[in-house]
């Protein structure tokens, strides 16, 4: 059985509070092994020096050849052998052991005829303190590490809930939501002092703001362009008409012509960049919709129906998408153009060298040419859009058998 962690509770989070954790248990240990030595030292320190005591009282009594007081006497049973063996060397020492069931304090020294003179005192006492302290030592240890991990993971939780908050953030502006913002609560307050999330936060608001202002004064720049090309354009497409028949006039007729296309492309692409399309949704054949649309496209489209369907779409849009794709494959892919149908997923292929890279890694660019080139002006940038506004996904890929390969798939219904 798995348990769930919270959303914030990333590799961060836990590697935050593990080295917490780590740190916290480390040094509770050395305080306590530091704490412990000591007070140990001093209470053994105490029962030597007062065993110590009594044995030169001890020793006196017996040199003058009075009565041993009570707790000594010579070669005493339950003396330790390492104590008694040191004494009759000649020298005094101090040992702490069990005596009858009960930790005891030894001091020995040598006494006549090589046997020793020995004095003892109770230490269940000071082992009692010590086995007190180790206890007080344990439990404020653990409890100092469990408020210091909660701290601290609050700590942590409070830093990475802003860093996702963050992260999601960057990813709805890369996904086209150029109003997205981090607000960073420590951004709001200049008279506070910022770290290094509010730093990384407000750089992405700025970055996201002043991304939306290129992208606004694209947007108004590629319109205003559209609308003051209208006019003069249509006195110009007027103009043209009434030039005599013959070639000059063929031709000044297919670049008025061209010009005027290439203006209502560009008020379309203000217009989807605007975001505000609205959809004429109706019920729609693909298969009789390819098939006028392969007829729009002239001579040499080849229209396949492997499943045909019925979708709730906008026609027009759907008709403009698939348009694109056929008059870029015939523009700069080679014969044969297949367009197919099954069911809500339509692909168009042509047969030329395929899509360039920058397109199949980063999508259609507005104008972009390479290489030498002329690039894909804004068919396939207007197809992209309005497969959007359908709700539709449009992917472009180089099939392994040559040519480019455009594959549009619509929403499935419910």
């Amino acid at each position: 059985m798995r348990c769930a962690l919270p959303r914030w509770a990333g590799p961060l989070a836990v590697k935050a509070a593990v080295f917490i954790t780590v740190m916290c248990c480390a040094l509770a240990a050395l305080l306590g092994v530091l704490v412990h030595v000591s007070v140990t030292d001093q209470t053994v320190g105490r029962a030597r020096d007062t065993a110590l005591a009594r044995l030169r009282d001890a020793t006196e009594a017996y040199e003058a050849g009075d009565q041993p007081r009570p707790g000594a006497g010579v070669d005493p049973p339950g003396l330790p052998a390492e104590l008694r063996e040191l004494a009759a060397s000649g020298r005094r020492g101090t040992m702490v052991a069990e005596t009858d069931g009960r930790p005891t304090m030894w001091a020995a020294g040598p006494a006549d005829g090589g046997r020793a003179l020995a004095v003892r005192v109770d230490h269940a006492q000071g082992e009692r303190t010590i086995q007190g302290l180790d206890r007080a030592i344990v439990w404020s240890s653990a409890l100092a590490i469990g408020a210091t991990l909660l701290v601290g993971a609050f700590a942590v939780t409070r830093v990475t809930r802003r860093l996702h908050t963050t992260a999601r953030v960057a990813r709805r502006i890369t996904a086209g939501d150029l109003d997205a913002r981090v607000g960073d609560p420590l951004t709001r307050d200049p008279a506070r002092s910022q770290d290094e999330v509010a730093a990384v936060a407000a750089a992405l608001d700025s970055m996201a703001a002043s991304l939306q202002g290129k992208l606004l004064a694209e947007q108004r720049f590629t319109a205003d362009v559209a609308h003051e090309l209208r006019t003069p354009l249509t006195g110009l497409h007027a103009a043209a008409e009434l030039l005599p028949p013959g070639r000059p006039t063929e031709l000044v007729r297919d670049r008025v012509a061209a010009l005027r296309t290439l203006t209502e492309d560009l008020l379309e692409i203000s217009r989807l960049d605007s975001g505000r399309e609205l959809l004429e949704v109706d019920t729609e054949a693909l298969g009789a919709l390819a098939g006028r649309v392969a007829r729009g496209a002239g001579a040499g489209t080849r229209v396949e129906v492997v499943r045909d369907a019925r979708v709730e779409t906008d026609r027009r849009r759907l008709e403009r998408v698939l348009g694109n794709l056929v008059g870029n494959a015939h523009g700069h892919g080679r014969a044969p153009v297949v367009l197919t149908v099954d069911g809500p997923v339509i692909t168009v292929r042509d047969h030329g060298d395929g899509y360039p890279g920058y397109l199949l890694a980063h999508g259609p660019q507005r104008f972009r040419t390479e290489g030498g080139s002329k690039g894909h002006g804004l068919g396939l940038t207007i197809a992209l859009g309005q497969a959007e506004v359908l709700g539709a996904r449009l992917d472009f890929a180089n099939p392994p058998g040559g040519g480019a390969l455009a594959t549009l798939t619509l929403p499935q219904q419910p």
